[in-house]
């Protein structure tokens, strides 16, 4: 049995389509702070982990997959905004920019843990604060790292310019990477 420790309705639907439609979601509400020494990198692999180790103790039998997402922009964090004025900060201060976006995930069974990060490089369009403003009003910069969707990117708000890496990775859940690695993780490899 597949357990998703995500809430995220991107994993979910991403989790359904490309993994499997035979999964049950158990959510660990865990504190997500990290130590502040550690890389961005780092980050994401450890919060992956934080996420999942819960669940894993309650389903030790199963296949656990939990994940977290950042975006870094000149080294600096972007988390999910705390409000709108942070939303619109955000996304002028990516604006026009490069910036990556890091997904960990950790997948637990029995005694096993694969624990990885993908990366993906995302390049924005420049964005006149009239769009920014709209954007923010859909309320979905809201629970998003970096103040966006990748998928919400179209001609009505055309966020992004170019993507360098996975698409899956930039909306939370790199699906190619975590299908190599179930395989791994079930067949002992």
């Amino acid at each position: 049995m597949f357990i998703l420790a995500s809430q995220s309705p991107r994993r979910k639907q991403l989790m359904s389509f490309d993994i499997s439609s035979d999964f049950i979601i158990d959510i660990s509400h865990v504190d997500e702070t990290y130590p502040s020494i550690m890389e961005p990198i780092e980050v994401v692999k450890f919060l992956a982990k934080k996420k999942g180790e819960p669940i894993h103790q309650k389903h030790p039998n199963d296949i656990v997959i939990s994940a977290d997402t950042i975006v870094v922009f000149n080294n600096e964090i972007l988390g999910k905004p705390k409000d709108e004025t942070d939303a619109f900060d955000i996304l002028k201060k990516l604006s026009g920019n490069k910036h990556i976006v890091y997904t960990g995930y950790a997948i637990f069974k029995e005694d096993k843990l694969i624990n990885n990060v993908v990366k993906s490089e995302v390049i924005f369009n420049s964005l006149s604060d009239e769009i920014i403003k709209d954007y923010i009003k859909t309320g979905s910069p809201m629970d998003k790292a970096g103040a966006y969707g990748y998928q919400d990117s179209d001609k009505r708000f055309p966020i992004v310019n170019k993507l360098i890496g996975s698409e899956k990775n930039v909306i939370g859940f790199p699906t190619d990477e975590i299908k190599k690695d179930i395989e791994k993780i079930i067949s002992g490899r």
